[in-house]
């Protein structure tokens, strides 16, 4: 380990946080009562209609709860800025993942159930029932809509993802929202709904809330931030072997109100990159006429982009993330970054105020020199500032375990600790950090490698 600075250790203080958005433990409450409410309302149908049988029932709730599910999956991706900062896009990625596994089961036992009821209540077998459902208002149009919400699914699986190409996942993922309109019919027909004009009004208009969340913060705001700030590629600089940092140019940004350690999605109006967005942080402080992204070579996408023309037309959406110098809530910060996850640290490393006697650190990990990115910019912040850098070279993560943090940073658990870098590395660290004592709430990151 090589650093610019010898270790230090000054006393703590302590200053409360302060950022906004809904908090994790919120959304999760909100969402739980509105699932318990949907799951009970067939039950209270049932109560007041005697006579039916459980397999009915058991179609009954799971079909409100899939309803339910697919209206909460569109408001997690609908990048809402309130759900955005203050739970974060990579939790709300998580969530949105594993709710799309529990809905696509939802989705198969709903059908199932609903298929056997009807076959036990006209006694025409599980073939014939299936023959006579299908012939229903609206259940053509649902079972279709349920086939391409399977599709979706199960190419959404982290082993059939590896094998597709980020676009063609993309596209395939987009069959959700055919899917949903395809079944929305259906969910107003349902037996739960019929009959009942407040209910069926409540659950459209509901959708309706979700679908313009998604049309304002998905569409809209991205073309109108197109026009307004007209950013446009002013440069593409090669930082180290396979990585280069792109400076984009524009009009207005500070209205943008981006922030240190944020990420736009990026979408280059190229004929290979426009169809595509991609996901990259600010490796600089954002100013008043540029932001910095840097793009290490991963997959084609990010290959092509090496060699992106000066000139290129973007659309950036965003910000997004919570990963702020907001989230502070100590006096002394620690930065962990990780190959290419120095980007969002570099951003912080230069923005993150520092208290007249208080303590920046940002440890850096790289398996040798030539993968090092920003070395000559960390090192004249850090004299800048009055901040340290540590390099941490080689494939062993040894430098990075419970007893080297402890002894190179003795009040590492009094500390705020924000890192980024490649999932394993990060996983690993992660545990690391936990067992040696750090509170979870002094820990800030993003994740999206689950």
């Amino acid at each position: 380990m090589t650093t610019t600075d010898a270790w230090t250790s000054p006393p703590r203080t302590h200053r409360p946080s302060a950022w906004p958005g809904v908090h994790p433990a919120t959304a999760l409450s909100i969402g739980a009562l509105g699932a318990l409410t949907v799951a009970t309302w067939p039950v209270v149908v049932a109560g007041l209609e005697p006579g039916g049988h459980l397999t009915a029932l058991v179609a009954h709730v799971s079909g409100m709860l899939a309803g339910y599910g697919v209206l909460v999956l569109m408001l997690l991706m609908a990048r809402t800025p309130a759900l955005e900062r203050g739970v974060g896009a990579d939790v709300l990625a998580r969530w949105h993942g594993r709710l799309g596994r529990a809905v696509v089961a939802l989705v198969l036992v709903h059908a199932a159930a609903a298929l056997t009821g009807w076959a036990q209540l006209t006694g025409a077998g599980f073939v014939g029932a299936a023959w006579q459902v299908l012939g229903m208002p609206w259940l053509p149009a649902a079972t279709v809509g349920t086939v391409l919400m399977v599709t979706a699914g199960v190419m959404s699986a982290r082993a059939a993802r590896r094998r597709l190409r980020h676009e063609t996942w993309h596209g395939v993922h987009l069959l959700m929202y055919v899917a949903v309109a395809l079944s929305f019919a259906h969910m107003l027909a349902g037996p739960d709904l019929a009959g009942r004009p407040a209910l069926q009004i409540g659950w459209a208009l509901a959708y309706t809330y979700v679908v313009a969340l998604v049309l304002r913060y998905r569409v809209i705001a991205p073309l109108q931030q197109a026009v307004r700030h007209r950013l446009r590629v002013a440069g593409v600089q090669r930082e180290a072997p396979g990585v280069v940092s792109i400076t984009v140019t524009g009009e207005h940004l500070r209205d943008l109100a981006a922030e240190p350690g944020q990420f736009f999605r990026w979408r280059f109006l190229t004929p290979d990159h426009w169809s595509t967005a991609h996901p990259f942080s600010l490796s600089a402080a954002p100013t008043d006429t540029a932001l910095r992204l840097t793009v290490k070579e991963l997959g084609d996408g990010s290959r092509d982009l090496q060699a992106l023309p000066v000139g290129t037309w973007v659309v950036a959406e965003g910000p997004y993330g919570a990963v702020t110098p907001a989230r502070r809530t100590r006096r002394d910060v620690v930065l962990i970054a990780g190959g290419v996850g120095i980007t969002p640290m570099r951003a912080l490393f230069e923005s993150i105020p520092i208290a007249p006697d208080g303590d920046l650190l940002l440890v850096y990990r790289a398996r040798n020199e030539d993968e090092l990115v920003f070395r000559a910019e960390l090192d004249a912040i850090a004299r800048a500032r009055g901040a340290r850098v540590a390099y941490v070279l080689g494939p062993d993560r040894a430098a990075l375990s419970r007893a080297a943090l402890l002894h190179n940073i003795p009040d590492l658990v009094e500390r705020d600790v924000y890192m980024c870098g490649p999932p394993g590395l990060m996983t690993a660290v992660r545990g690391t950090l936990l067992d040696a004592g750090l509170p979870p709430a002094q820990l800030h990151e993003e994740r999206f490698d689950l």
